[in-house]
C-alpha cells in the first residue's frame, strides 16, 4: 500500500479541523457564555489565558510521554480530555469549573500536537513537511465551520451548546477510531539522517534566536487578539449586529485558509521563508491602520479577510527559519517557539482584557498594530543577520 499510514493521517486532519473549532469556540460564544457564567464578557477571555496555561505547564510532560510510550495514545487522550471540555463549559453555571475545563482544553492540545506531529512525520515520511503544513489548513476549515454552525444556532433560538456539543460527539468518536488503527513505530530516521543533523554546525547565535522566539510569541499574538476580539469590535466600533460580528471570523479564517495553501506554493520556488516574514506582517499593519481608520461597516468583512491573509501563516514561518537557522538543535529550537506561543495564549488575553476594560477595545487592536510593526522590524533584522553571515561564509 502506497500510504501505509492514510486512515491515521486522515483521523489526525480530523482532529485539527476540530480544534480549528475550539480555538475559537470561547471568544465565538463570549456574550453566551458570559450570560451563562454571570460574568462579564472581559473574564472570558481569562478563560482563553488559562487554556495556554495548561498548554505551557503541560507541553514538556506531553513530548516526554509520546517519546516514552507512543503517540497513539496521547492522541486518543487528547480526543477525549477536548470532549470533556466541549461538553462541561456550556453545561456549568460555576466560572471556577469553567476555569477548570479550559485547563483541561491546554492540556488536551499538548497532547494532541505531541502525539500527531510525530506521527505524520513518521507515517509520511517522504512528504512530512507539506503533511505537516495541511494541519493549519484544516485548522482554518474548522474556523471557518464554526460561525456558521453558531449564527444557524441563533437564527433557529438554538441553545449555544450544541455548537460545543458536536465537536465533543465527534471527539468521542475519533478517540475509538484511533484505537483500531495503527500509528508508525517512532524511529523512523535512519542513522545517517540523524548523524548529519547533528554534525550541522549552527552558524547563527542567541541573538537571532531570541529574535525568532519574539516573532513566535508575536505571531500567536497577531492572530489571538484577531480572533478574540474582532466580534466585539465589530459590534462596539463598526455597529455591526451580533450575527454579522460573529461572521466575520469566518471570513478571517478563510483568508488563514488561503495564506497557507498560497505559502506552500511559494515558499517552494518563488520567495524564501525570511521575505516572507517581513511581507506578512508588514501588509498585516496597513491593515490594521485601515480596519481602525476606516468604520465602513461594508468593508469590515474584506479587512477580515485581508487580516487572515497576511497574519495566519506568521508562525509556521517562525517555525520553518528556525530549523533552518539552528540544525543542530532542532528540537529543542522549535520548543522555544512553541513554549513563547504558549506563553502569547496566556498572556495576551489577559493584557487585552484589561485594555477593553479600561480604555476599549479599539485599544487591543492598536496594541495589536505595534506587535505588527515590532515583528517586521524584527524579520528585517533576521534578514540582515542572514545576508551579512552569507557573505562571510561565501
Amino acid at each position: 500500500m502506497k500510504y501505509p499510514y492514510l486512515k491515521m493521517g486522515l483521523g489526525i486532519y480530523l482532529s485539527y479541523l476540530l480544534l480549528g473549532m475550539v480555538n475559537i469556540m470561547l471568544a465565538s460564544n463570549m456574550s453566551f457564555l458570559s450570560e451563562r457564567l454571570n460574568v462579564a464578557r472581559t473574564d472570558i477571555s481569562l478563560l482563553i489565558s488559562v487554556v495556554g496555561i495548561g498548554h505551557l505547564l503541560s507541553i514538556n510532560i506531553a513530548g516526554k510521554l509520546s517519546d516514552r510510550y507512543g503517540r497513539k495514545p496521547l492522541v486518543i487522550a487528547a480526543a477525549l480530555l477536548y470532549a470533556v471540555f466541549l461538553v462541561g463549559t456550556p453545561l456549568t453555571t460555576h466560572f471556577q469549573i469553567a476555569v477548570l475545563f479550559a485547563f483541561f482544553a491546554g492540556v488536551s492540545n499538548s497532547l494532541l500536537d505531541s502525539g500527531a506531529y510525530p506521527a505524520l512525520n513518521e507515517g509520511f515520511k517522504a512528504a512530512s513537511g507539506t503533511a505537516i503544513v495541511l494541519l493549519k489548513a484544516f485548522m482554518s476549515v474548522g474556523a471557518i465551520i464554526l460561525p456558521g454552525l453558531i449564527t444557524l444556532f441563533m437564527s433557529r433560538d438554538i441553545f449555544f451548546g450544541y455548537a460545543f456539543f458536536i465537536p465533543a460527539a465527534l471527539f468521542a468518536v475519533l478517540s475509538m477510531y484511533f484505537v483500531t488503527i495503527r500509528f508508525p513505530g517512532m524511529h523512523t530516521k535512519a542513522p545517517s539522517e540523524e548523524t548529519s543533523d547533528q554534525d550541522s554546525p549552527n552558524l547563527f547565535g542567541w541573538k537571532e534566536g531570541a529574535a525568532l522566539v519574539v516573532i513566535g510569541f508575536f505571531s500567536v499574538s497577531l492572530s489571538s487578539v484577531i480572533q478574540t476580539w474582532l466580534p466585539t469590535y465589530g459590534q462596539d466600533v463598526i455597529q455591526l449586529n451580533e450575527k454579522n460580528a460573529v461572521e466575520l471570523l469566518s471570513f478571517y479564517s478563510m483568508g488563514g485558509l488561503i495564506c497557507i495553501l498560497v505559502l506552500a506554493v511559494l515558499l517552494k520556488k518563488i520567495i524564501k521563508p525570511i521575505t516572507a516574514m517581513i511581507v506578512t506582517p508588514g501588509i498585516a499593519t496597513i491593515i490594521l491602520a485601515v480596519l481602525l481608520f476606516s468604520r465602513n461597516p461594508s468593508l469590515a468583512p474584506f479587512i477580515a479577510f485581508f487580516l487572515g491573509l497576511f497574519t495566519s501563516g506568521m508562525y509556521q514561518l517562525a517555525m520553518t527559519v528556525m530549523i533552518d537557522l539552528f540544525p543542530a538543535n532542532k528540537g529543542v529550537s522549535v520548543s522555544y517557539v512553541s513554549a513563547a506561543a504558549s506563553v502569547a495564549f496566556m498572556v495576551i488575553p489577559f493584557i487585552t482584557s484589561m485594555l477593553t476594560k479600561h480604555i476599549g477595545v479599539s485599544a487591543v487592536f492598536y496594541f495589536d498594530l505595534c506587535i505588527a510593526v515590532l515583528s517586521t522590524c524584527l524579520a528585517i533584522y533576521l534578514s540582515k543577520q542572514i545576508r551579512s553571515l552569507s557573505k562571510i561564509t561565501q
